[in-house]
């Protein structure tokens, strides 16, 4: 059923990967984003000029939006195991994916194993960058800026591995020679530390902004909200409380229709602090390779396959009145706010509307959706960061005004709908951040590691068959034990 995108040219971690051929332009042309298929350069004649770089680096943006990083092998890991979501489509298609849900995969799923290639090829990039671009001779402040970036982009895929995997192998620099290909995993405490260095230096460097032609690439914002994310899964909340107190007064704020939020008019908004961009360039064959929305769209339509559906758990957990659930939740049946009729008939009863692209706005010879960007990191998430934090350091005044911020949106002006939360008790506020968190995020990747990291993944997943000293983390791939001749070592109970 997928559409390769398995650019093998850059899965070998040891080889200087010139993805630039199927990912980057020259920096002449308009955007970033955009993708030259002819651009085929030989290995030995490249990091020699700055137009080398901006490749180099536009080459890691690029792979942010492959198969591994953004379809099944992230939907599997990061998306299918919580309780908002489950595999959806026909019951006999991918039926794999239902180990995910039910806590039976074994390390031999290949869904791990395209997850964890996904993460160590951005990480490649971005070695490879850190390692080659200090030697060019070009301008010296967009060369600390595309070391910044790569830094950023390092820093989320391990966010993503470790909470996945928890010990991972950590590797800075590009082996130099196959002495270095096979190293062991690295504690994960040391692998935290390497990201929030990673995110220090990006956001001492990073600008609060740019102008349209690199709009979507990592900005002070991004490593800064990213940065307390990472702090959050460590429970460091004054740290916690410091960056996104930072981030607060950057300029970020709520797009006011929270449907809209998720719509083409409104990627890289006010509200968008990290996005994985996507875009369809007719002009440029190969630049069209997200299948993102294909892979989550409504079903036996012109919107997709029918993946990673919302559940009735998710449906239910809705206050009442709130704008959230008919904003995230495409309910067989019914007519979306853009008009596209959804037959009352089908395999799913409900789809994921915040992958949605319009069917009018679907284009015909590529992946339904191409073009829609993966939300990330969303203004909304930092000022719950904040209320949790500012709860946790004993600050209910701060916790109750970040939190109800968010709640005020999603009543959608409706007096009486979603009333402000009031106590100050830490325990109630607490669990009243946890419970707008399930609703403001959900179908958005983050649940069930949420979960996980409160405390309660037992009481919340063990009726699927989550086992505490086990299912905190995903078993290591087969493959690369195999490949590592017993260097890499499993995960308890796999």
């Amino acid at each position: 059923m997928k559409i390769s995108y398995k650019n093998n040219y850059i899965q070998k971690i040891g080889l200087v990967a010139l993805c630039v051929g199927l990912f980057v332009l020259p920096a002449c042309k308009k955007s970033f984003l955009d993708v030259d298929p002819q651009a085929q350069q030989p290995a030995v004649t490249f990091w020699k000029t700055q137009d080398d770089a901006t490749k180099a680096v536009n080459s890691i943006y690029a792979n942010l939006r492959s198969w591994e990083n953004t379809a099944f092998p992230a939907l599997a890991v990061e998306s299918i195991p919580g309780d908002d979501a489950e595999k959806g489509s026909s019951a006999n298609d991918a039926s794999y994916l239902n180990g995910f849900d039910q806590f039976t995969v074994t390390s031999t799923e290949g869904q791990l194993q395209g997850f964890w290639t996904g993460q160590y090829q951005n990480i490649n990039l971005c070695n490879q960058v850190l390692d080659n671009i200090p030697a060019i001779s070009m301008d010296a402040n967009l060369k600390a800026r595309y070391l910044a970036e790569a830094k950023f982009v390092r820093a989320y895929s391990y966010f993503r591995l470790v909470r996945a995997f928890g010990d991972v192998p950590l590797r800075l620099t590009v082996p130099k020679d196959a002495s270095e290909f096979n190293i062991p995993r690295t504690p994960k405490a040391q692998v935290w530390a390497a990201i929030e260095k990673d995110l220090t230096d990006a956001a001492a460097v990073l600008p609060q902004a740019y102008t349209s032609v690199d709009l979507g690439r990592a900005t002070k914002g991004a490593a800064l909200a990213l940065h307390a994310k990472v702090a959050m899964y460590q429970q460091k909340w004054a740290d916690v409380l410091s960056l996104t107190n930072t981030v607060m007064t950057l300029g970020y704020n709520l797009v006011p229709n929270y449907e809209q939020s998720f719509r083409l008019n409104n990627e890289n908004s006010v509200e968008s602090v990290f996005e994985i961009q996507c875009e369809i360039i007719p002009a440029i064959a190969g630049s069209a390779t997200s299948q993102y929305s294909q892979v989550q769209g409504v079903r036996g339509s012109v919107g997709g396959w029918g993946f990673n559906v919302p559940t009735a758990t998710l449906a239910a957990a809705y206050e009442p009145g709130d704008t959230r659930r008919d904003a995230t939740i495409i309910f067989r049946g019914e007519t979306t706010p853009q008009g596209d009729a959804i037959s009352a008939t089908g395999d799913n009863p409900m789809y994921n509307q915040k992958s949605y692209v319009p069917f009018s706005q679907i284009i015909t010879g590529y992946n339904e959706g191409a073009q829609q960007n993966v939300r990330v990191l969303r203004f909304a998430d930092v000022l719950l960061m904040n209320a949790e934090a500012a709860n946790e350091q004993g600050n209910p005044t701060l916790a109750r005004t970040s939190l109800n911020r968010v709640r005020a949106r999603a009543r959608g002006g409706v007096a009486g709908v979603l009333p402000d939360v009031t106590t100050s008790d830490k325990d109630a506020l607490r669990t009243a951040i946890q419970k707008e968190r399930q609703v403001e995020f959900a179908m958005e990747s983050d649940r069930y590691f949420d979960v996980i990291r409160q405390g309660r993944a037992a009481a919340v997943f063990g009726p699927k068959g989550w086992k505490a000293n086990k299912n905190e983390v995903w078993p290591i791939p087969a493959t690369e034990i195999d490949k590592s001749a017993g260097t890499l070592t499993q995960n308890p109970g796999y």
